[in-house]
């Protein structure tokens, strides 16, 4: 799945190009594991409770998700290599929602998603009765090398702007936003979060 994954990306980099100061827009995808996504690593009797998982997202980008024990490691884009290299998470047990807002650039006829955004329930309490929503703002990895990964964390709890938020560090920060160097940006009481570089 993964040679698939990379034959996919080259085949992409002969069709889509940047756009530059074009029009800023969202839309919007379904993610279901079941519906959308294909299993292509899994833990085998024995060996916890983990899978590699990839989903489709926005025409011809994918969504590549890493569960390990309850917790999700969320990838939008175009990996620049084996997606075990980089983990990022919240510390809590988490979920993601079923939907992904991606921020699109146009430029003529060519939509090129740079930002996703997508809400995660993030479990506040050992039983999981109390959970705390965060939108999760992330840089797309495009084909090329232009890696992708967490740019911001906004609290929904008490914030009834925080898909603006959202939209806005999406909008300002992703395209520039240098993955593993740069700090990302938190709204509100945002459950500890964390990158983990393999």
């Amino acid at each position: 799945m993964r040679a698939l994954l990379a034959v996919a990306a080259v085949a992409a980099c002969a069709t889509v190009r940047p756009a530059f100061a074009g029009e800023i827009s969202s839309a919007y995808t379904d993610l279901d594991w079941k519906a959308d996504c294909v299993t292509y690593g899994q833990a085998a009797e024995g060996e916890g409770d983990w899978a590699d998982l990839a989903c489709s997202g926005y025409r011809g980008y994918p969504v590549l998700i890493a569960y390990d024990d309850a917790r999700e490691s969320i990838y939008y884009g175009f990996p620049a290599a084996d997606m075990t290299g980089v983990w990022e998470s919240f510390v809590a047990f988490n979920e993601s929602a079923g939907k992904v807002e991606w921020r699109l650039e146009t430029e003529g006829d060519v939509a090129v998603p740079f930002a996703a955004i997508h809400r995660r329930s993030v479990n506040d309490s050992h039983d999981g009765t109390t959970k705390t929503d965060v939108l999760v703002v992330s840089r797309v990895g495009q084909p090329g090398g232009e890696h992708g990964c967490t740019v911001g964390l906004v609290a929904v709890e008490g914030n009834p702007k925080a898909n603006e938020e959202a939209r806005k560090i999406a909008d300002e920060k992703a395209k520039a936003f240098q993955c593993g160097k740069d700090q990302r940006m938190t709204s509100g009481a945002v459950p500890a979060f964390g990158r983990v570089d393999n």
